[in-house]
């Protein structure tokens, strides 16, 4: 069975396998509060909302100037 969108190209737009993990899970977390909150419901998992969103380049992890 084959992945999509690929871990690796995922993991190259973030960083690390951590900060992938990190970043979907707030993002999910996120879509899963803004619709228990508007009672609006998606057919799509907010995981998979999450990772396409990294995927297409709309989410993204912005550093400081200090790291």
């Amino acid at each position: 069975m084959m992945l999509y969108p690929p871990v690796n190209e995922l993991v190259d737009k973030v960083g690390s396998r951590y900060q992938l993990v990190n970043l979907v899970a707030r993002r999910a977390r996120a879509i899963s509060a803004k619709e228990e909150a508007t009672g609006e419901y998606s057919d799509e998992k907010a995981v998979s909302t999450a990772i396409n969103e990294v995927y297409t380049g709309k989410l993204q992890i912005i550093r400081s100037e200090e790291e």
